[in-house]
């Protein structure tokens, strides 16, 4: 124990990679105690409710302790590998005894040469952007892991988590009646803090149920259901009202639900699915939709894309219908620059965006994510189709990074490639519309006063009917149809 004390052991936490995620997946460690790391080695790939990505180790040493295995979901801010950068190598025998004592660390106990993630947000700030792999600042509060280490890091993981809830959580542990001046801010997620705002709940009023003190969804409905159950002054002669004790009662735990594992499979939902899960829930429910459809003859803009394949100026890159389907967009966006903006529930105003990011929906085996091209209004055809091809690549391989996909305004889907004709889709939240793309067949279609087969597709455009009336929304279909018939016109409305 006194070696331990002795030896600069460093701890590594897991950083919010995303600006406001509490949350990651350990997928894989690339290394293992005794392993040497140097500073920027990627040690570990995680997983966010937004993207896979890779998290390098911010300085040199030998790997004391992995304090979590695959597949363990680890809050922000909890030490996940432990690190001595004193340039000897790591008994193998210490390593297990050494996660107890490096687990947790105070924060007057942080030497001066902490890394970045140690470093205090300014007084008063939000979450700072941070570099990937070099931490957040430090909370105040402290939560356990999601998830209970297997028996192998239990001797690692456990009783750290342990000693930080002792040092830290005991004022979270007891629910107070109402707010209390200078208690704590209470324990909450941010979808849970987003209900609360939108249904005029104050969380300081709520009585927590979760786990040490954090308040749940169920949480914030009863205080919606049960307004009159706030604190009041008892009635006379009535009985003093029970007060909850410090120490947490002890329930049985229920019984795990059975079923026939050859007739059905579980999955557990997390990570991407289960942040798209919440996205499409909330979009679903608070804006609403209008879909329009119609369906055009693209033969033209078919041809077009072969012209294109030959031409010196594309040589290398994706050429596709996407491409032009994706400039139709964006034309038809500068003409009804309306369109192209979002809803701000807070100020109750709809903010126009002079810019547009446009997002391509892709399906990945994590999931859905949706990525955009950051000022796609203003790239060249040639700009334009190199980014799209970065786009669909990096998607394909789970590279794609969290900053890639916020602050989207449209979205284009293209459900045309699984050979579906059309869909209903729903808007990325935040953006105020989203269009849909069917698969383009060969269908018999008047031509010149003649029936003939031609290349036909037909369009889906959902949009947000807050702030886009139908007038708005029909013009922005139109328009997309129009250059998609006659894909002369991004000359001419260009």
């Amino acid at each position: 124990m006194t070696t331990m004390t002795q030896a600069p052991v460093r701890e590594f936490k897991m950083p919010d990679v995303g600006e406001g995620l509490t949350e990651a997946e350990i997928l894989k460690w690339y290394v293992q105690p005794g392993d040497t790391v140097t500073d920027g080695q990627v040690v570990c790939e995680v997983e966010t409710a937004k993207a896979a990505v890779e998290l390098p180790i911010p300085y040199d040493g030998v790997v004391r302790a992995l304090h979590f295995p695959e597949g363990t979901t680890v809050d922000v801010g909890t030490s996940i590998i432990a690190v001595d950068v004193s340039g000897g190598a790591a008994p193998e025998t210490e390593a297990p005894a050494a996660a107890p004592a490096a687990e947790v660390v105070p924060a007057a106990a942080v030497p001066a040469e902490q890394p970045a993630e140690a470093e205090p947000t300014t007084a008063g700030s939000g979450r700072q952007p941070v570099l990937v792999g070099y931490g957040v600042a430090t909370s105040a509060t402290r939560r356990r892991p999601r998830k209970t280490a297997p028996d192998g890091f239990a001797q690692q993981a456990v009783a750290g988590v342990r000693t930080e809830l002792n040092g830290h959580a005991p004022a979270a542990q007891v629910p107070a009646a109402g707010p209390v001046a200078g208690a704590q801010r209470p324990l909450a997620k941010p979808p849970v803090r987003k209900l609360a705002k939108d249904l005029g709940v104050d969380l300081a009023t709520v009585t927590p149920t979760g786990p040490d003190g954090i308040v749940t969804r169920e949480d914030v409905h009863a205080a919606v259901a049960a307004p009159e159950a706030g604190p009041t002054a008892p009635e006379p002669g009535a009985p003093a009202p029970e007060v909850p004790s410090a120490a947490p009662v002890s329930t049985p735990a229920p019984a795990p639900a059975s079923y026939d594992t050859a007739r059905e499979t579980r999955i557990p939902v997390k990570g991407v699915r289960k942040a798209t899960a919440a996205a499409m829930v909330g979009s679903a429910f608070t804006a609403p939709h209008v879909t329009e459809f119609v369906t055009v003859d693209v033969t033209r803009t078919m041809k077009l894309v072969e012209e294109l394949k030959q031409d010196k100026e594309f040589a290398g890159l994706r050429v596709n219908p996407l491409l032009l389907i994706a400039k139709a967009l964006l034309v038809a966006i500068r003409r009804n620059p309306g369109v192209n903006a979002s809803w701000d529930e807070t100020a109750q105003e709809i903010v126009v965006k002079h810019y547009v990011n446009l997002g391509i929906a892709a399906a990945t085996p994590r999931g859905l994510i949706v990525p955009n091209i950051k000022d796609a209004h203003a790239k060249t055809l040639p700009q334009l189709a190199e980014s799209l091809g970065e786009l669909v690549s990096t998607a394909r391989d789970g590279k794609t990074s969290p900053s890639a996909m916020q602050a989207g305004t449209v979205t284009i889907t293209n459900v045309g490639v699984f050979g579906v004709d059309t869909g209903t889709p729903i808007l990325n939240p935040g953006e105020s519309a989203i269009l849909a793309v069917g698969a383009i067949k060969l269908q018999p279609w008047v031509h010149k006063g003649k029936v003939k087969p031609r290349q036909v597709t037909t369009l889906a455009l959902s949009f947000d009917h807050r702030l886009v009336d139908g007038e708005l929304g029909s013009k922005v279909l139109a328009d997309v149809a129009a250059i998609l018939e006659q894909p002369k016109r991004l000359i001419s409305w260009a």
